[in-house]
């Protein structure tokens, strides 16, 4: 699981950080749109010393240094910037950019990405496209991100995404704005049990 936390303030991300980490999730993609987005990863880094905080990156170089500075250690993306990728095998740092389409997919793993981020997964076919993408590609892991909900979650681990990146399914608007922490933890609970017992099928 690879809680992506898009929302509108740093006091808002912390609040969603927090109660995902307590709901058993210990990382999470902060979201290159939360203004301040440097800052977030910064407070959560120092406060949660366990937590593993990525970022996503949309904006260039200035912003991959800002949020590596900031403690990021991971960095992921909506698409595939070849340049942002070999700038992260070059500095050992674990890379996820996104990428739709197979030839999105096999340049990025060619150019050395540690996973690749299909996305948005569920507008083109859902599990089944993840089913479809690693037929001829099964040495890719592919991260199922894009419309991912408790009854599917089971159904993109089967068809083999090694994770699962999720929004606001695990994190609603309305449990943010009435700070509703309880309902994040129980959301996130829930998640992991659909992916663990998934997992647990897949055993031999």
């Amino acid at each position: 699981m690879i809680p992506s936390i898009r929302v509108e303030s740093v006091a808002t991300a912390i609040f969603a950080a927090e109660n995902v980490a307590a709901g058993g999730i210990p990382i999470m993609e902060i979201a290159a749109t939360i203004p301040d987005s440097d800052q977030v990863i910064r407070e959560l880094t120092h406060r949660f010393p366990s937590l593993i905080v990525g970022s996503e990156v949309v904006a260039g170089f200035d912003q991959v240094q800002r949020h590596l500075d900031a403690g990021a250690t991971f960095l992921t993306g909506p698409g595939f910037d070849a340049e942002i990728v070999g700038f992260c095998v070059e500095q050992e740092v674990v890379v996820l950019p996104g990428a739709l389409t197979p030839t999105e997919v096999v340049l990025a793993h060619k150019a050395g990405a540690d996973f690749i981020k299909i996305f948005p997964c569920s507008q083109v076919g859902g599990e089944r496209y993840i089913r479809a993408l690693k037929a001829p590609l099964p040495h890719v892991p592919l991260v199922a991100a894009g419309g991912i909900t408790q009854s599917t979650a089971s159904e993109f681990i089967h068809a083999g995404a090694v994770a699962l990146g999720v929004g606001e399914d695990l994190i609603p608007r309305q449990a943010l704005r009435f700070k509703e922490g309880a309902w994040i933890r129980e959301l996130a609970s829930r998640f992991l049990s659909f992916v663990r017992q998934a997992r647990a099928e897949m055993q031999p």
